[in-house]
């Protein structure tokens, strides 16, 4: 095998589609562009959303619903996953730093804690919010809630 015979694969390669070059190439006439309307003419643009006049279909479907803006989003942690947490690391005082280090809650997230799972060491617990059950739970097991 030498530099001037190599080829590409049988099939590999494919010739253009030779639009509007006469009736011969069965390309010609209106070129696959079908029979006029704004799509068969050359610089034709849509715009976002555009649906050839009908009614579009985010001016069809009524707006509903509303966004309050004095909710207050919590990152929700659970007692079994800071049972864990405190067992693997060996705390005895969880602290919502200790859970973004973990990959539990983000940087800027608040934390709640709620009541699923169970707690069988007395640890401290530092979040922004506990649910009553959680709260209940942790003083149970002998620890404390510290609200941030």
């Amino acid at each position: 095998m030498e530099l001037h015979n190599l080829k590409p694969a049988v099939g590999s390669n494919k010739s253009n589609k030779r639009v509007g070059r006469g009736p011969g190439s069965g390309y010609g006439g209106t070129s696959t562009r079908g029979h006029k309307g704004a799509k068969s003419r050359s610089g034709y643009k849509h715009k976002v959303g555009f649906e050839g006049g009908q009614m579009p279909l985010q001016r069809r479907v009524p707006k509903f619903g509303f966004n309050n803006i004095n909710r207050v989003e919590y990152k929700a942690v659970n007692l079994d996953a800071l049972e864990s947490l405190a067992a693997a690391a060996g705390l005895a005082r969880i602290t919502v730093e200790d859970l973004r280090n973990a990959g539990l809650v983000s940087k800027k997230a608040l934390v709640k804690v709620l009541g699923n799972g169970a707690v069988t060491r007395a640890i401290e617990v530092e979040a922004h919010a506990f649910s009553k059950a959680a709260e209940e739970a942790i003083k149970a097991a002998g620890g404390s809630v510290v609200k941030k």
